[in-house]
């Protein structure tokens, strides 16, 4: 084990927040702007400002949404 449990939801957060961020600012730069010159940079200040805005959304957010899922599913 690399990390104590307690860190488990940062640690949710972070990745999940960087797997999402890293792909939709991808996809989204490429999208409004083509994949020429200068993608690798308009992508990097893309990330840049969403990941902060993102990691924070999920930290804060994903356990409240757990708990909304938990009451919205039928329990078996």
């Amino acid at each position: 084990m690399l990390f104590s449990p307690r860190l488990a939801p940062l640690l949710f957060s972070l990745l999940m927040s960087l797997y999402m961020v890293s792909l939709m600012t991808l996809v989204i730069t490429w999208v409004n702007t083509g994949f020429g010159v200068g993608f690798t940079g308009r992508w990097w200040r893309a990330f840049t400002i969403a990941w902060p805005i993102a990691f924070g959304l999920m930290w804060f957010g994903a356990p409240r949404l757990q708990r909304l899922v938990g009451r919205l599913v039928n329990k078996p």
